[in-house]
């Protein structure tokens, strides 16, 4: 009789919960790294939002420029929120798929 993957999956946690692995913290780190790159992303999309409401009533060209500039500023802080929080996304699946390839291996090899 086979498996279910439930059955596998309640098996592959109870083993992985024996082997008391210790990860560093890395885990919390990436969870760190997610929830601000989320900040940063919200933050840079709602202020570049702002500079473009307040640029509006602006006449003078330079004003307008530095403007530009702030707004080009916010996009790079919503790209590095956007990188912040996709490092901290694939560092976690990459956890799981190599703790998973120890737990093969080491089953393989009993």
């Amino acid at each position: 009789m086979t498996a279910t993957a439930e059955d596998r999956r309640d098996q592959f946690e109870k083993d992985v919960a024996a082997l008391k692995s210790k990860t560093g913290g890395s885990g919390r780190a990436d969870a760190r790294a997610r929830i601000g790159g989320l900040v940063l992303m919200v933050v840079g999309v709602i202020a570049s939002f702002v500079v473009y409401l307040a640029s509006l009533s602006l006449d003078d060209p330079r004003n307008i420029a530095s403007y530009q500039i702030l707004a080009s500023a916010l996009l790079a802080v919503t790209v590095i929120g956007g990188a912040l929080y996709l490092a901290g996304a694939v560092s976690r699946v990459l956890r799981l798929w190599l703790l998973r390839q120890l737990y093969e291996n080491r089953r393989d090899e009993s």
